[in-house]
């Protein structure tokens, strides 16, 4: 990617793990969790599902960017008055885990794996809703790449974007791309599930898409559409013996993805 393509960031990152053999990078909402915290508040505190959906469909056929979507969805929510401490603690009562994740991330730490989230959502409410299901030593240790929030003296909130310049606000592929520019870079698991991460698709060494009995499986129809080898998944225990194996040495990337389904 040239230069003047990289959109400059308004956040800082953390350093890229070097020296590793594996790096699981991973979507947060609808990912690690079983439903979209942004989608939750839009749909219960914003405009509702049906606008919110029909501005989902407008970026997975380019009518309009995710950071245009997503500014409009969060605004709803401030305009119909809730407060940014507010939605923590409705998303921190109502958003779950994904039921496999605690035991896919401790098999990652035991055997040197770094866990990186990787989210067009804001760190803080990442961070609390993570620290409510994992506990505030683990979720301490987590890098998690997201945007961030700015909040006024009256208590309006908005998204502050990592990447305001970039159509998607946070462009994901910015995380995984100073992996590839390693001397020795490790091989990069990605796991997504929507519009967000169309960035990083690409990019991926071994790719994950998760499907979601709602139907709302935009990067799986994205994915298809433009010919990127994925593997479809429902958890992250479905998704673990397939990393095990790859770590293992038991089967290789192409093997797994040639399979298309954990």
């Amino acid at each position: 990617m040239a230069n003047a393509a990289i959109p400059e960031s308004t956040l800082p990152y953390p350093p890229v793990y070097k020296n590793k053999r594996f790096v699981v990078l991973s979507d947060w909402d609808g990912t690690i969790t079983t439903q979209d915290s942004n989608d939750y508040m839009t749909d219960n505190l914003g405009f509702g599902p049906e606008k919110r959906r029909a501005g989902n469909l407008d970026v997975l056929t380019g009518r309009q960017t995710f950071r245009d979507g997503f500014r409009e969805m969060l605004e709803s929510i401030v305009a119909n008055g809730h407060s940014f401490e507010m939605c923590k603690e409705e998303l921190r009562k109502n958003i779950k885990l994904d039921g496999g994740f605690k035991e896919f991330d401790a098999w990652c730490r035991a055997n040197d794996i770094p866990v990186v989230i990787v989210s067009s959502g804001m760190a803080p409410i990442i961070r609390s809703m993570l620290a409510n299901h994992v506990g505030e030593d683990i979720a301490s240790s987590i890098d998690i790449i997201a945007n961030d929030v700015e909040i006024a003296p009256d208590g309006r909130w908005a998204i502050k974007f990592r990447h305001p310049s970039s159509g998607y606000g946070h462009d994901k592929s910015r995380a995984i791309l100073p992996y590839k520019e390693l001397e020795s870079p490790p091989l990069l698991f990605f796991f997504g599930d929507g519009v967000s991460d169309m960035s990083a698709a690409r990019h991926a060494d071994i790719l994950f898409v998760k499907l979601k009995d709602d139907g709302e499986n935009d990067l799986a129809v994205y994915c298809a559409r433009e010919g990127i080898p994925h593997i479809l998944f429902r958890d992250f225990a479905q998704a673990l013996p397939v990393v095990q194996a790859v770590v293992s040495g038991k089967k290789t990337p192409a093997e797994v993805l040639a399979a298309g389904k954990a």
